[in-house]
């Protein structure tokens, strides 16, 4: 991942080597499925993805905000700290949104516009679309977590 992602912040890399993953991730002989992750979009906590997963990603998304929006760009709100004109696949999507991602997602963009900071945390929120900053760093993230500032107080038990 970090010939992908080198500038991959300390704090996920260590999160990752104790969890790797949450999101039907194989640990032991036992799969998991577990919400671990908060944003302020309250009631919708997020799985946090596996080093498979985000490289996975990585491979995948390769359009730009721009690209992608062209056609109704007025529409969707776009944080000014938030470069349209980079690869979303050159942000590291670290979290997807309970309803199995596509919905919303957690990046870490290494590619700001000047307002922004290198490792701001974006929050992408489907319909109606947007992408937010939510925090300066990943360790700003937790430490947003860890206050309560990102809480959910919905847990959803799947039926299996």
């Amino acid at each position: 991942m970090l010939k992908i992602f080198p500038n991959c912040p300390q704090a996920l890399l260590e999160l990752l080597q104790d969890i790797n993953g949450t999101y039907y991730c194989q640990h032991g002989k036992e799969t998991i499925s577990v919400l671990v992750l908060g944003s302020d979009v309250g009631d919708y906590p997020y799985y946090l993805k596996s080093v498979e997963q985000i490289v996975a990603d990585y491979h995948e998304k390769r359009e730009t905000i721009f690209e992608r929006y062209k056609e109704f760009l007025e529409h969707v709100e776009i944080d000014e700290k938030i470069n349209r004109h980079v690869p979303l696949n050159e942000r590291l999507c670290f979290a997807d949104c309970m309803n199995n991602g596509g919905t919303s997602s957690l990046y870490i963009d290494f590619s700001p516009n000047e307002a922004g900071q290198v490792g701001q945390v974006v929050r992408y929120v489907h319909d109606p679309d947007s992408f937010a900053v939510i925090a300066s760093s990943f360790e700003e993230y937790l430490q947003q977590l860890m206050e309560g500032d990102y809480e959910f107080t919905a847990i959803y038990e799947e039926e299996f």
